[in-house]
């Protein structure tokens, strides 16, 4: 369908027309163009309590902010992975986000600033999200959370290791993960989809700038086929956590993740996936966080769980 109107609104928007290719910045310059730009954003919405921490990494202390929401504890607890292609983004550039879904879903949102490429390569990034949501899976009272109900999720780069988390704690036996949430995700090192083809220029997200991102990222081209990168690249998908999927019609990393929908629905894993018709990589509609909060919420209730943990 044609782009929305709030989409089309957004990429004529004086702050996507100011907005330089990342591909021609330095990362230094794409970081502070990103910055700037999250200033120019309306804050987000009150939570109970917010408190930033430092957790035990494998390359030191990793940041985190805890968002606590209004209730009786113990809550659910959500381990959440921000966007910016592993390269920029930081702990505030989707602080609205996690304080909508603390509210709307009513649990614990455990915000993760895992370490940045280039300073950082592949699998940094990978191993703090990792080790952080080892760390709230083991400190769960101290969050007033219950490790019991646990999720991982992301956008884009963070959605990326919200699937590579899931398939961490399959492979290495902990933390037992209920639910994974993978908004607009990075799910293969390829850039020659149909989606990639229609959507590459024009809408916000480029070819171009993913190539920037994953050249950035990775040490080697090679290590672009290791499923801790590349989760569509895994082999076997089975006993991983139900799924809710999330991608956008003007994006080029659609069809990997309605790709990856298919392939964790092959391998017998519960999947909900919405496809937001019109939508953008980064604009995928003002209901989107509503509807992950409605998601969240029973997939995240000790009922009918389908994984098995140990």
């Amino acid at each position: 369908m044609p782009l929305h109107p709030l989409a089309k609104a957004f990429l004529e928007s004086p702050l996507m027309e100011s907005s330089k290719p990342l591909h021609t910045l330095s990362v230094q310059e794409a970081r502070k163009q990103f910055t700037d730009q999250g200033r120019l954003m309306p804050p987000g919405e009150p939570v109970a309590d917010v408190e930033d921490l430092t957790v035990p990494g494998p390359g030191g202390p990793i940041p985190v902010r805890v968002y606590t929401p209004e209730g009786s504890a113990p809550f659910p607890l959500y381990v959440y992975f921000h966007g910016g292609g592993w390269v920029i983004g930081d702990l505030d550039s989707q602080d609205a986000d996690c304080r909508a879904v603390a509210n709307g879903a009513a649990c614990v949102v455990v915000s993760v600033n895992y370490r940045h490429a280039p300073e950082h390569k592949f699998p940094a990034a990978v191993e703090d999200a990792y080790w952080a949501t080892q760390w709230v899976a083991d400190n769960a009272g101290r969050l007033k959370g219950d490790a019991a109900r646990l999720a991982v999720g992301g956008m884009s780069a963070g959605g990326n290791l919200a699937a590579v988390v899931a398939l961490m704690a399959r492979d290495r036996g902990s933390p037992c993960v209920r639910c994974q949430v993978l908004i607009v995700p990075v799910m293969d090192h390829a850039f020659d989809t149909e989606s990639y083809r229609e959507n590459g220029e024009g809408y916000v997200l480029t070819r171009q700038a993913m190539q920037w991102f994953w050249g950035h990222y990775l040490a080697s081209p090679a290590d672009g086929v290791n499923p801790y990168a590349s989760p569509l690249r895994a082999a076997d998908l089975h006993g991983l956590p139900p799924a809710f999927i999330v991608t956008a019609e003007y994006d080029p990393l659609r069809d990997e993740g309605q790709a990856y929908a298919t392939r964790l629905r092959q391998a017998g894993v519960t999947v909900s996936y919405q496809c937001y018709d019109g939508m953008l990589h980064m604009f995928h509609g003002p209901d989107a966080l509503h509807d992950l909060a409605l998601r969240l919420r029973p997939a995240l209730a000790l009922a009918d769980q389908e994984v098995n943990c140990v």
